[in-house]
């Protein structure tokens, strides 16, 4: 019996044991899920539910995300809080679910470091704990993580729920940042003011001596034709509503306009300045409509649709609210839009897909009438989507409020691997294709980047047909060397969060943006960006100027300035994806190929002679279906330490040549010289004469960039796709040919006449081309001459149509064959006159 007695008291005591263990466990989980939750319990009540985190969902295995009791979802938290938040559950359920993050891939690189899934030492986890405080209540700067985990993305802020404390120590935060970041914005605004005070006395001087200084621009002659173009459209629109009395409201246009395709403005008059993409498509006879998308960790973002109203029918007005957090698991939305739209074989658009730069919005795709890239791709026949990063101009998630520090805790990282994944998960849900053409300027560019690289969310790659990347952001260029750029890199972070405060940067911006007349805050607004990164409006249309900076500056957070910004990041290493050292180490590799490099070129540049760029383009295409993948001057070790896998798109370039903010050249040199085996490189393309913004709002930048951009998509579509979609304008002809020019999309207001006379490769007016592009030699002149440079049509529509392009052919030493021939040599410009050659395809990087 006592033998009995003992095994029955062991037996209690286990029991005992494991119900304190449980009861250990779930006291562990309770306390853990409130430091994760959106409130603490005391604050929840009927309407919000209950907001306790009950699991972390990661989505890479960088960035796990809080689930909430309510269904909700909270923005990426620790690794390690969240693998302690599921081990608790796990051990509560008694299940044997890894508490682990899930296995990721690691870069290594040249200096020794690797990049990916690595959990913290118990040391280092010791350490981090006396760094980051486990109540929910810390003080704000205890919260802070150490900064110097990684050297390419450190790890972001956490923040518990609201309490008494946290919330006046969030205000003392935007009460001490607002007073010190507007000393810092003043100091800009003085600076900028400073350095345009010899720009206003040169243009005094000038006006002083009857001389027009803006006679000096490039484009005048066009800026003025086109500012008649405008002017003339403006009273011809008063004209007409005149005649018809009232006006019926664009939202009220419903199914009665005509579906014949043609387009049609339904906007006039003159430009109030709106931030309103539908009223500026619709002023060019298209029209946008918008669809809220949902990011896997509860950030609300808009995307935008472009249409043309007059063969587009709208959906109900349910599929234009989010589907839920998670993408690329909805069913594809093909058939309902098939259906709706009436669409024949071979009728569909190819969706496209546009994402924007740093502090600006989609907008920024449409601000210059016909010459606006998103509109121009739209009339050309594709299906043109816009997409904004989170925050943008309004500012929302499912479960935080504006003032809540953790709505604010995210940077470049998080825009590639959350953003960029909804917004193509929505298009392709929306259009029913597997993949779609990403466009994408500066910051786009590094979103895409980042996203694509092997440790972070390459599967992305699998639903991009082509990756078009115009002034590519991924190495830093000698702007970030400018004093202010420096003082920002020597202030700590604490320092940085004091100044710039912990949520949105500089906020004041925005509120100037609602209070200020539009043309003044423009105004204010390119001198500023003009002064703060070395760009200018020499290419632009400067009438169209105030549009442009309508759409910028926009809501980002404080910690994303610092990333690009801070002592610790971007403006440290100079690049997106490789430390400072590693950099160095391929500057060493560099210089000893550079002499190899300089033969392999001189020796090409003598076969090349004469190669158009239509032939580059054509080149560069037809390599991209030759499966082979070939690399000049490297070694098979490079691609070891390379960033990306097989999974990466295919990729073109537009590099802006003249560009100081970032270094498109370098990005070249990397894919040229073999450290992205896998990259495969379909066009690539330096633009000497532009400048950072010119890629999307230069004067010529349809030529330059959106021509080629359009044909760079349709060549890269799958097959199986190309057979259900129109071939879009331009792309009729096969690859080998060129294409009609007097058949390209027209200008609105243009009688139907070309975009730019100055546009052709950079010719010298005594030579003359054959159309296979080589240089004709004396005894050829009987032959028929047909130009590689773009081709002016002559309609007979309008009398004295083509002056404008006769003028500004004499001008820049182009025009027909025929008129070239019998003409005298063009004088050479005096070295005081502004030469802005367009430079061609630029096949040696070392230039």
């Amino acid at each position: 019996m006592p033998h009995f007695n003992e095994i029955g008291n062991k037996a209690r005591g286990a029991l005992v044991d494991d119900a304190h263990d449980k009861d250990e466990n779930a006291v562990n989980f309770a306390h853990q899920a409130e430091r994760l939750a959106q409130f603490s319990p005391a604050q929840e009540d009927d309407e919000t539910g209950s907001t306790q985190a009950v699991q972390a969902k990661f989505i890479t295995p960088l960035d796990p995300v809080v689930e909430t009791a309510n269904g909700g979802r909270l923005p990426t938290i620790p690794i390690e809080e969240a693998t302690k938040l599921n081990a608790f559950r796990n051990e509560i359920d008694g299940t044997d679910a890894p508490s682990s993050p899930p296995a990721g891939a690691v870069r290594h690189s040249k200096d020794g470091s690797a990049h990916g899934t690595r959990l913290q030492s118990p040391s280092a986890a010791a350490r981090g704990s006396e760094d980051q405080k486990d109540e929910p209540g810390a003080p704000l700067a205890e919260a802070m993580p150490p900064s110097r985990t990684n050297p390419l993305f450190p790890p972001l802020p956490m923040y518990g729920p609201p309490t008494i404390m946290r919330t006046v120590q969030c205000w003392c935060f935007r009460a001490i940042s607002s007073v010190l970041s507007l000393c810092f914005l003043l100091a800009i605004v003085a600076g900028a003011t400073v350095e345009s005070i010899p720009f206003i006395f040169r243009n005094t001087s000038s006006r002083a001596l009857l001389q027009n200084p803006k006679k000096r621009r490039p484009f005048y002659n066009e800026e003025r034709k086109r500012a008649q173009e405008r002017k003339a459209a403006q009273k011809a629109w008063a004209k007409q509503q005149r005649g018809k009395g009232t006006r019926t409201p664009s939202g009220e246009k419903g199914y009665a306009i005509p579906q014949d395709g043609a387009f049609v403005p339904t906007e006039g008059g003159p430009d109030p300045l709106v931030v309103d993409i539908g009223y500026y498509a619709r002023r060019v006879g298209l029209d946008a409509e918008s669809f809220d998308v949902q990011t896997e960790d509860g950030f609300m973002i808009e995307l935008i649709h472009v249409f043309n109203p007059r063969e587009y029918r709208k959906p109900p007005a349910e599929r234009y609210q989010d589907d839920g957090p998670d993408v690329f698991t909805t069913e594809s939305q093909g058939s309902v839009f098939e259906e709706k739209q009436s669409l024949g074989e071979a009728d569909k658009k190819y969706p496209v897909l546009m994402m924007h730069g740093l502090l600006q919005s989609a907008g920024a795709y449409c601000c210059t009438d016909d010459d606006s890239l998103a509109f121009y791709l739209a009339k050309s026949g594709y299906d043109v989507w816009l997409g904004n990063n989170r925050c943008g101009f309004n500012p929302k998630h499912t479960m935080l409020k504006y003032d809540d520090p953790r709505m604010w805790a995210w940077n470049i990282r998080q825009m590639g691997v959350m953003d960029l994944p909804a917004l193509i998960s929505r298009v392709l849900a929306e259009t029913g294709f597997p993949k779609l053409a990403l466009i994408a300027h500066s910051q786009g560019t590094t979103q895409t980047f980042v996203a694509l690289a092997k440790e972070q969310r390459p599967d992305i790659g699998q639903k991009i047909s082509v990756f078009c990347a115009l002034a590519p952001a991924a190495y830093a260029g000698p702007l970030i060397g400018k004093i202010y750029f420096k003082i920002m890199q020597l202030i700590s972070p604490a320092i940085f969060r004091l100044i710039f405060g912990i949520h949105a940067f500089i906020p004041l911006m925005m509120l100037a943006h609602k209070i200020l007349p539009g043309p003044f805050y423009s105004w204010m607004g390119y001198h500023v960006f003009s002064f703060l990164f070395s760009w200018s409006d020499t290419r632009w249309d400067q009438g169209l100027r105030n549009r442009m900076f309508q759409w910028a500056p926009t809501y980002v957070s404080a910690e994303s300035m610092r990333w690009w910004l801070g002592r610790e990041c971007f403006a440290q290493q100079k690049c997106i994806l490789a430390t400072r050292e590693e950099g160095r180490l391929e500057d060493k590799e560099d210089e000893e190929d550079d002499e190899v490099i300089r033969k392999y070129y001189a020796e090409r540049q003598q076969r090349e002679k004469g190669v158009t760029e239509r032939r580059r383009l054509q080149r560069n295409l037809t390599s991209f279906h030759c499966q082979t993948l070939t690399h000049q001057h490297h070694d098979n070790m490079r691609g070891k330490y390379s960033w990306y896998d097989d999974r990466f798109p295919p990729l073109a370039l537009w590099v802006c040549g003249a560009d100081d903010l970032v270094d498109g050249k370098r990005l070249l040199r990397r894919f040229d010289r073999g450290r992205e085996p896998h990259v495969r490189v379909v066009h690539k393309k330096i633009i000497e004469s532009y400048e950072h913004l010119d890629v999307i709002w230069a004067m010529d930048a349809i030529e330059k960039v959106g021509k080629e951009v359009r044909e760079v998509i349709w060549r890269t579509v799958e097959p199986e796709s190309q057979r259900v979609c129109r071939t879009p304008v331009g792309c009729e002809k096969p690859l080998m040919e060129t294409p009609d020019v007097a058949g390209d999309v027209p200008m609105m207001h243009s009688g139907g006449r070309l975009r730019m006379a100055s546009i052709s490769e950079a010719t010298p007016p005594h030579v003359l081309m054959n159309g296979n592009g080589k240089v004709r030699r004396k005894g050829d002149e009987n032959q028929p001459p047909t130009s590689p440079e773009t081709v002016m049509a002559r309609s007979k529509e309008v009398e004295g149509e083509h002056d404008l392009l006769e003028e500004e052919s004499e001008e820049y030493g182009l025009g027909p064959p025929e008129e070239r021939e019998s003409r005298p040599e063009q004088p050479r410009r005096k070295p005081s006159e502004p030469v802005f050659s367009d430079l061609q395809e630029k096949g040696n990087p070392l230039g």
